[in-house]
């Protein structure tokens, strides 16, 4: 029984930490629920505000008077007083500013009171409908001896009855006869009250609902100035502890500016769509297709509102396609380290820089689509190139690794024949559209270095693969990848060189702007200064590295038997080696490459500048130099050597990255337990 009532006891406990367990689960979903909530009201209920504010920039007062004159509204008294209909627009651009700026509990609270509002009207609609029927059928009896009489007041009463309890619900009040009004026709009809007399009894009942609002607005009149003034002390409150622009960056994460710009212009286009659609009964080709989704994207980017919602919308779509390459290439693993230069606010910012420059949303709507599909172009090859750049990397450490995954072999290398066959057929399509000019061939010539890079790219993975099958590395290779990797380098120089000297000429004989001499500047300084600067330096390296491997003497095939060990820093079988002054092993193309980056050994760190253009033969090595090789070394020697070699890894570890392209070689650190001072 003992044991019997234990297990029982078990159990309970067992089922109340599983009943624990499903609370809080179902506790966290609930409160994530909640917050996704927030997050879409937070946005959603501010897309009117970026609308009104984009019909109030669209909206010309001047022209709209004019076609009033022209109406039969001209002598209504609305319309008489063009001042009064000027303030009313400043007033709207201050109530979109309201509704953009308000807290999210304040937003909602407005939106409720607006809903009422619209379910008053409605109710007093339905009223009016129902007196006008009454009147128009002219029964004044009772109500259940007609059944049209009585399906008219049935379906009325439960029309009201509804809105009235939306009222109260949306108010949150047990008082539902403040919402009540609009019944007081149904009531007087149903004591057979005489129809004339209804119809003032409707009227009351208007105005008594009209009096309701008054009164709601009265009591809450003083509220809007206390809420400038706690928004205006904790504005100035903010401003002094942080500046202004921690204030910015505060109100950018609580609007959501981006999310909602975005938003707004989806949908914006979705009504652009909708709109032709609506209005076309016969079906549309593909070419007309393409040139639909132009022409609506240029209607959707007409006012610097909607340019900004296209910009940040092109912005996520570019995040989006990098994150799914990301996906496609790596997995979850992608998310790990992300990269913050491929999160699209380069395409964004590119959009943005060219249509400021061409004055886009000063064209007229074909001109504007025309001049969208070359911009869309340039931003998709940008797109590209980001793809290429999150490739790469990807690519060349799988042809230097063991990795025998096929199916990662596959992704990089699919992605890569996308990445070289698109751009092409991009370059193609829009050589269809528009007359080849030289700036036309700007233009495609991004693209076409894009194909260009890849095949370097899809290259030296070949090179890699081939080095593998082999089991033994390529005298070479280096030299093969700098050869590859320096010849689309140089294209790129070309034609950066090309845009700089057409822009250039554009200014000097053309039409001069200070936003085109600006874009020359940077793009003169940033595409052509410092590309020529690092290729320059590169050579420089790479040359002084070579001299210095020519000068250092060949290891003899009696000392590499002495030696007896493997290169420090390739980790292999040593067949021919150098010499360094400090008598250390190295192979010649691992020790090049070392030096392109440091000119110190990689074991010891002495200095290797200055070494003359001639060395002495192999066999011509010093005594001591053999000597030392042959003596065994000491512990305080070992334990300094040991030390140095591991800052010679942390030192150079992150630049023989960057040499090699971010994989584009095998590992070039010394190996810290080999023993390369002894001979065995």
């Amino acid at each position: 029984m003992g044991k019997c009532g234990k297990g029982r006891g078990e159990d309970v406990q067992c089922w109340c930490e599983a009943e624990c367990c499903v609370r809080l689960w179902w506790k966290s979903g609930m409160m994530a629920l909640k917050e996704r909530m927030e997050a879409v009201l937070n946005v959603g209920l501010r897309v009117p505000s970026i609308m009104l504010l984009e019909v109030l920039y669209r909206w010309d007062v001047s022209s709209f008077f004019q076609k009033i004159q022209r109406s039969s509204l001209n002598n209504n008294p609305l319309f008489q007083y063009k001042y009064l209909a000027l303030y009313l627009h400043y007033v709207g651009y201050i109530l979109s500013l309201v509704l953009l700026t308000l807290p999210r509990q304040r937003l909602v609270q407005l939106y409720l009171y607006v809903l009422t509002a619209l379910l008053l009207f409605a109710g007093h609609q339905i009223s009016r409908d129902y007196v006008r029927g009454e009147l128009e059928s002219g029964y004044e009896g009772v109500l259940y001896l007609d059944p049209l009489s009585m399906n008219r007041f049935t379906t009325a009463l439960i029309c009201q009855l509804v809105v009235c309890t939306l009222c109260s619900c949306v108010m949150q009040t047990k008082r539902i006869w403040l919402f009540s009004a609009h019944l007081l026709p149904l009531v007087a009809r149903l004591c057979l009250v005489p129809l004339e007399t209804i119809v003032f009894v409707n009227r009351f009942a208007m105005i008594f609902t009209g009096l309701e609002v008054i009164y709601f607005l009265a009591s809450n009149l003083l509220v809007p100035f206390n809420l400038a003034k706690t928004a205006y002390r904790e504005l100035a409150q903010v401003v002094e502890v942080y500046g202004l622009l921690a204030l910015g960056m505060s109100l950018w994460n609580q609007l959501v500016l981006p999310v909602l710009f975005m938003c707004f212009w989806l949908v914006l286009f979705a009504l652009q769509i909708y709109t032709y659609f609506s209005t076309r009964d016969q079906p549309t080709s593909r070419e007309r297709l393409l040139f639909l989704f132009l022409t609506s994207i240029a209607e959707c980017c007409s006012t610097p509102y909607s340019l900004l919602g296209l910009v940040f919308t092109v912005s996520f779509v570019a995040l989006g396609v990098l994150t799914l390459c990301k996906f496609y290439l790596q997995g979850y693993r992608a998310f790990m380290n992300d990269n913050t230069m491929h999160r699209g606010m380069t395409e964004g910012i590119t959009l943005l820089i060219l249509a400021v420059q061409t004055g886009l949303i000063e064209l007229q709507v074909i001109h504007r689509a025309f001049l969208l599909s070359i911009i869309l172009f340039i931003v998709v090859a940008s797109i590209l190139q980001s793809m290429l750049e999150i490739a790469d990397p990807i690519v060349l450490a799988l042809g230097a690794s063991r990795d025998k995954s096929l199916w990662k072999h596959f992704r990089a290398v699919s992605l890569c024949l996308f990445l070289l066959v698109f751009p092409a057929y991009m370059s193609y399509m829009i050589c269809q559209f528009f007359h080849m000019d030289f700036w036309l061939l700007i233009i495609i010539s991004s693209s076409i270095l894009t194909s260009l890079q890849v095949l370097g790219t899809l290259l030296i993975y070949v090179l890699f693969m081939v080095e593998e099958f082999r089991k033994a590395p390529v005298e070479n290779m280096d030299d093969v990848i700098y050869c590859v990797n320096g010849t689309y380098r140089l294209l790129e120089f070309l034609v950066a060189l090309c845009v700089v000297a057409y822009g250039v000429s554009e200014t000097v004989f053309g039409e001069w702007t200070v936003m085109g001499s600006t874009i020359v500047l940077v793009h003169s300084y940033y595409n052509v200064w410092l590309r020529a600067q690092l290729g320059w330096q590169s050579f420089l390296l790479r040359r002084d590295a070579v001299n210095k491997i020519k000068s250092l003497p060949t290891a003899s095939h009696q000392q590499l038997q002495q030696h007896n060990d493997i290169c420090s820093i390739c980790y292999q079988d040593m067949i021919s080696a150098v010499i360094t002054p400090c008598s250390h092993f190295f192979h010649a193309g691992c020790l090049k490459k070392w030096l392109y980056v440091q000119e110190t050994c990689p074991l010891c760190h002495s200095q290797l500048k200055g070494l003359p253009q001639s060395g002495p033969p192999a066999q011509d090595v010093p005594a001591q130099s053999e000597g030392a090789l042959n003596e065994p070394p000491q512990p305080e020697a070992c334990l300094q050597e040991a030390q140095s070699e591991v800052s010679a890894q942390a030192s150079g570890s992150e630049l023989l990255a960057d040499v090699e392209g971010g994989g584009e070689g095998k590992a070039l650190l010394p190996h810290a337990n080999s023993g390369a001072l002894s001979t065995g």
